[in-house]
């Protein structure tokens, strides 16, 4: 009877032990992985999240579920990984906002910004280009200045949410102009975009998304400058910031892969090699270059030291700009 009890207590205790062994990359992933974009689906981000997404279960041969989570500017669906088991297969696609401006914009985060994540890797950066609708009367950085100071308080400008990458590179740019616009919140960049195009506000500053692009072409919109130290590419004849007569101006958007914290470095090791490997395939690139995105790769502490220098800088513009923080 002792014996049989020795035995079982012997048995229970290797069970115990086999299941709290942490999820190690060998056998890494042997179920789906989930990724959460904390923003509507169509835009940029999410584009970007079904991308990789794709690839990965390519190479994996397992399904990667994108999912959209939206609400309170990134905040719902960030905080559903925050507090996920940290075995690599919960994903979030964070962005400017999620990891880096919600920090200092919101009194009771759910979640620490940077305690909270394991990051993974630096997925894309894109400049923002500022696009204005044909009906309003300008076609200069310099026109829009001074139309704006002539119209104090009466300019709208479209955004994908409050602290979203539309958002607080715009209020940057009102605070070193001078100038007073409002924001129009939209759940989600792709909604905001599509009203600037159908003439419903008339500013945005965004990436090269395609349509954007062709709305330049046909004339109905105008882009008037690029946040970058250089121009983009995909809109030659336009000026960076610096030319157009904002000197230190630059802003982009940009997405980064994390998982929860205490995610196992194995597993972290694993994904951003591959995440790597992804982002130098010619089909994913030439995707990518639709959106301007450069595609800085590297390794999490890369990531780790660029999310911690923007958090400080969206923080001082934050303050200088006098935005209430939200609860």
């Amino acid at each position: 009877m002792k014996i049989g009890r020795h035995l079982f207590l012997l048995y229970l205790s290797v069970i115990l032990f086999v299941t709290a062994i942490p999820c190690r990359a060998d056998n890494y992933p042997s179920k789906p992985i989930g990724v959460i974009v904390p923003f509507s689906a169509g835009a940029g981000t999410d584009f970007i999240a079904r991308t990789i997404g794709q690839k990965l279960s390519e190479a994996w041969k397992q399904p990667v579920v994108v999912e959209n989570r939206v609400g309170a500017g990134g905040v719902t669906g960030a905080n559903i990984v925050a507090k996920a088991k940290p075995d690599g297969y919960t994903l979030v696609m964070g962005t400017i906002g999620t990891h880096s401006v919600n920090h200092s914009l919101y009194k009771n985060m759910p979640y620490d910004t940077l305690k909270d994540f394991t990051p993974i890797i630096h997925v894309g950066s894109a400049s923002l280009v500022l696009f204005v609708h044909s009906s309003l009367p300008v076609h200069s950085m310099k026109e829009l200045i001074a139309y704006a100071k002539a119209h104090p308080g009466k300019l709208d400008y479209a955004t994908g949410g409050i602290g979203s990458s539309q958002h607080l590179p715009m209020e940057l740019f009102k605070v070193m102009t001078g100038i007073d616009m409002l924001p129009i919140h939209y759940k989600g960049g792709a909604p905001a975009y599509l009203d600037l195009v159908a003439g419903r506000v008339p500013v945005m500053l965004n990436v090269t998304e395609s349509i954007l692009l062709a709305g330049v072409k046909s004339g109905t919109l105008r882009a008037l400058a690029v946040g970058d130290t250089k121009r983009t590419p995909s809109l030659p004849d336009v000026p960076t910031f610096e030319e157009a007569g904002v000197p230190g101006y630059q802003a982009s958007a940009w997405q980064a892969v994390f998982a929860p914290a205490g995610t196992p470095a194995d597993i972290v090791t694993k994904l951003n090699r591959e995440i790597n490997q992804i982002l130098t395939m010619p089909d994913v690139q030439t995707k990518f270059a639709t959106y301007g995105l450069r595609l800085p790769g590297g390794t999490p502490a890369d990531l780790r030291r660029f999310q911690e220098s923007e958090v400080r800088r969206w923080a001082k513009v934050i303050k200088e700009a006098n935005i209430t923080t939200l609860d």
